[in-house]
């Protein structure tokens, strides 16, 4: 059975943008089948409307690596509730709103229990410098929740508009 890894944007993003193009590169030179799927909605359509599509445009098993980045991580959180994965890794992810922003990504509550089973490896990626609030502290509040690897930078967003991050080998280091 082939390796797969599903890497998804952050909101406003695509995913010709930041490390996931570099990423998918590496994965697919390691072997993995790559999905970047460009999903505009996401973090702007309910996550109650939005999870049925993604749950539905995928296939998840043993064997898939999901690796999300902001509202794209927070995204995870949901769909782990839903399928099992081998690894999951949060870019800048976050489970309570990170700002005083709408975040429609989020769920009002998550089933720990399920997702804590439904995922081998979970790693947080954050960093203390994140300028939307998607911090060391919102990779704890999972952490604590989910057990795993918490990683802690000061590399503000890890990609966004004013801030080039165009690799990102820590992410392609984790990915077993």
């Amino acid at each position: 059975m082939e390796r797969k890894a599903i890497i998804f944007h952050g909101t406003g993003a695509h995913p010709g943008v930041a490390w996931y193009p570099w990423l998918a590169t590496r994965l697919t030179a390691r072997g993995y089948a790559v999905e970047v799927p460009a999903y505009p909605t996401v973090n702007v359509e309910p996550i109650a409307d939005f999870l049925p599509k993604v749950l539905q445009a995928h296939k998840f098993d043993e064997r898939t690596v999901l690796v999300g980045h902001s509202g794209g991580a927070a995204l995870l959180l949901a769909l782990l509730e839903h399928v099992t994965v081998d690894q999951a890794i949060l870019v800048a992810g976050y489970c309570t709103p990170p700002n005083d922003s709408d975040e429609p990504v989020l769920q009002p509550a998550y089933d720990w229990d399920a997702i804590r089973k439904n995922v081998r490896d979970v790693y947080f990626i954050n960093s203390r410098l994140d300028p939307y609030g998607c911090d060391e502290h919102q990779g704890r509040a999972m952490f604590e929740r989910l057990g795993g690897t918490q990683i802690v930078r000061d590399d503000g967003h890890f990609g966004d508009y004013n801030q080039v991050y165009d690799e990102f080998p820590l992410v392609d280091r984790l990915i077993g």
